[in-house]
């Protein structure tokens, strides 16, 4: 019982240590190593594989936590209209201002600042041009309960429609992106010069040119965003992901949460 203690404990402290590096290999492994850890403590104490894979698996469902509790009540307005916002106070988004000039650093001008609030869930949007490129830069801040994260977007927009986007979100998405997004999803720790320049060879990888993007104003850049918000829940709706409430409102439905779950067991393979 004591060396299953002590070799339980020991992969668990060098699985939390491997997961403190930012490298995909170590994350990954860290994760492995959590899950069989995890397993020997219940084989241990039960002295039964099956209750020692079920420990194990149990983190798989763990995300059926929040989706039972917070993601089913959760209610979200059909149309989201954007409004001028103040930027966050330093102590919610201490990094903002370097971030900015990080962005300001590649070339790209500060646009405007905007976002929306609904009941307990804030997005902040500050959004910058490079007119040189045609390529539109945004940082945004998520908040909602106690949870708030950040992450950058750099986008193009092509004459045909498509979208072609580069950001480091950190969690599952939410929501499925509509037909014309082209998504190049980088890893949470990148700084905006390493998202920019992986953006740039996403584009050359597939034969984008500045000619073939459209040029974007201050305005347009506001109003293709509402439309871009608009035509995603529309989206969802007609997926099935969402479905229509009361007062306008959207909520996920049940496909909508086995989704949402199938996201977090995607993100948790590709870490």
């Amino acid at each position: 019982m004591l060396f299953g203690l002590l070799l339980t404990a020991g992969i668990a402290v060098l699985s939390i240590a491997l997961r403190s590096y930012q490298t995909s290999f170590a994350q990954k492994t860290g994760a492995l190593g959590i899950l069989i850890a995890s397993f020997l403590a219940v084989y241990f104490v039960t002295d039964s594989l099956a209750w020692g894979v079920a420990g194990a698996a149990s983190w798989l469902f763990l995300p059926w936590l929040e989706i039972l509790t917070r993601i089913r009540t959760l209610r979200l307005p059909k149309e989201k209209r954007l409004r001028p916002k103040s930027p966050p106070s330093a102590s919610l988004f201490p990094t903002l201002d370097d971030i900015t000039r990080e962005i300001e650093n590649e070339g790209f001008a500060h646009v405007n600042d905007a976002g929306w609030d609904w009941e307990d869930y804030r997005q902040f949007f500050r959004f910058f041009y490079k007119d040189e490129d045609h390529a539109q830069a945004t940082i945004c801040l998520n908040e909602q309960h106690d949870l708030s994260f950040y992450y950058l977007r750099i986008s193009s927009r092509a004459k045909d429609g498509l979208i072609w986007t580069t950001w480091n979100y950190p969690l599952s998405y939410g929501l499925k992106l509509t037909p014309h997004y082209r998504i190049n999803r980088q890893r949470p720790d990148q700084n905006f010069w390493q998202l920019y320049q992986s953006h740039r060879e996403f584009l050359r990888h597939h034969a984008i040119e500045t000619p073939a993007l459209e040029a974007m104003d201050d305005d347009r850049i506001h109003n293709d965003i509402e439309n871009d918000l608009r035509e995603q829940i529309a989206h969802n709706v007609h997926a099935g992901v969402l479905k229509l409430a009361e007062n306008d409102e959207v909520k996920y439905s049940w496909r909508g949460m086995i989704y949402l779950w199938c996201q977090f067991l995607l993100d948790l393979v590709r870490l």
